[in-house]
């Protein structure tokens, strides 16, 4: 284990919505939700303002609807997300050469490659929470710095919102100690139901437990890094550059499908994709795996070796369809997706003739599924331009109207006007502003 606090996680708060509200100044203060639109929508992320009401993510649109239904409800703009992301990340890479991105929103930072003075860690750490505010044009992010990934991760959470905590060496176990299970990474919901049973509460409660007691409960290797973890000792490192580690597609629909045939058909669609995919990264899959979203938003995820290494289509297809046999779908799903992972530099013939799947086991996890939004169309939050009234962003729409809020981050909260979907002088904005 490291001797100093040297590695920092930095996460985004709200990063989504917080966005919209930057762009959106008659957004800020109010609760602004991304995602949950239309009668199947999931919140992607919720605004402060809008947790209060109970509003999380991953929770159904129609939910966040009851409980917060004064809320703007806004589509994905990912071309924004990214623009602002990009920023963050390049800002991070000016304080050390060993920057590991986990999402649009969050990363981890090896201090030790950067030139901070880490007796002054309080400082330089404000000095880039400032710098990242102005140069996203207001964005905001919480700071977690320890001796491990897993200490900081959980002390930038600490932090929420907009605020910075420095885990000293020495003070790990006793920081974490009072945290509940689920606050460690890999324990979701079928796990903590697990440690739940046993009376394990609490991480300090996960330190009385004997390890061949964890091992029993949640299997050998899973009960000796959550032993591990419960004392702080994550020795992972920073990794500056992360290879693929799956290429996958997925699709949701617009109604159910109880027919077994027609996802058989989706999934045969997809193998095709992933299998160009990885012929284009010039690598072989040694394993598929299948993921299945109920009409209930729970989510079955199914994988198994392929006893080989291929990038054809027909193989990935002929095991993703042989998964969504162990999967009862009677009762309606709204999203199939095929992935690949597992990849080597070279094709493997399989152990077996190409007729016969090898007798490996399929791996089966259960879990509610966290999905972002994309939107389409004339989606609420989306960009415009109009020959007259200038930048603006879909307020609503309906009966072949479409509503604008002309205004923009730098403007004020801007005036109301409707127009036709198909008036020529309103198009959707080519570019995005600026940052600072």
């Amino acid at each position: 284990m490291r001797s100093e606090a040297k590695i920092l996680h930095l996460d985004l708060d709200a990063f989504f919505a917080a966005v919209e509200q930057r762009d959106k100044p008659s957004l800020r203060g109010k609760p602004v939700v991304v995602g949950g639109a239309g009668p199947r929508g999931v919140v992607a992320t919720a605004s402060y303002e809008a947790r209060v009401f109970g509003v999380r993510s991953a929770m159904p649109g129609t939910e966040a609807r009851r409980r917060c239904p004064n809320a703007a409800f806004l589509g994905g703009r990912f071309p924004a997300y990214r623009q602002s992301s990009e920023i963050v990340m390049q800002l991070l890479e000016e304080v050390s050469a060993s920057v590991e991105p986990l999402s649009l929103d969050e990363a981890f930072v090896d201090l030790s490659q950067s030139e901070w003075d880490l007796t002054r860690l309080d400082e330089h750490v404000e000095e880039l929470r400032g710098e990242l505010t102005r140069r996203t044009g207001g964005l905001m992010a919480s700071v977690g710095v320890a001796s491990s990934k897993f200490v900081a991760k959980v002390a930038s959470e600490a932090a929420k919102p907009n605020g910075f905590k420095i885990i000293e060496s020495g003070d790990e176990v006793d920081f974490i100690a009072e945290l509940p299970v689920r606050a460690i990474p890999g324990v979701g919901p079928v796990t903590e139901s697990k440690l739940l049973t046993i009376g394990m509460r609490s991480v300090a409660d996960l330190r009385k437990a004997s390890r061949e007691e964890l091992g029993r409960e949640l299997g050998r290797a899973a009960g000796e890094g959550l032993a591990e973890l419960a004392f702080a000792r994550d020795p992972r490192r920073v990794q500056g550059e992360r290879e693929a580690k799956s290429i996958s597609t997925e699709d949701t629909f617009a109604v159910d499908i109880v027919d077994r045939s027609e996802l058989e058909a989706i999934l045969r669609r997809d193998a095709a994709h992933v299998a160009k995919r990885i012929r284009a990264a010039g690598v072989f899959a040694r394993t598929v795996a299948i993921k299945v979203r109920m009409a209930d938003f729970s989510t079955v995820s199914k994988a198994r070796s392929l006893g080989g290494a291929t990038d054809r289509e027909e193989s990935i297809a002929a095991a993703a369809i042989e998964l969504l046999e162990e999967v009862d779908v009677r009762g309606g799903v709204r999203l199939v997706g095929v992935s690949t992972s597992n990849f080597a530099a070279s094709a493997q013939e399989r152990l077996f003739d190409e007729g016969i799947h090898a007798p490996t086991p399929t791996h089966t996890t259960n879990e509610v599924d966290v999905s972002g939004v994309r939107g389409r169309g004339w989606f609420p939050g989306a960009d415009v331009l109009h020959t007259k009234h200038g930048r603006g962003w879909v307020w609503g729409t309906g009966l072949g109207r479409v509503t604008i809020r002309f205004e923009t981050r730098n403007s004020g909260p801007g005036p109301v006007r409707t127009f036709t979907e198909d008036d020529p002088a309103l198009v959707f904005s080519p570019e995005l502003m600026p940052l600072p």
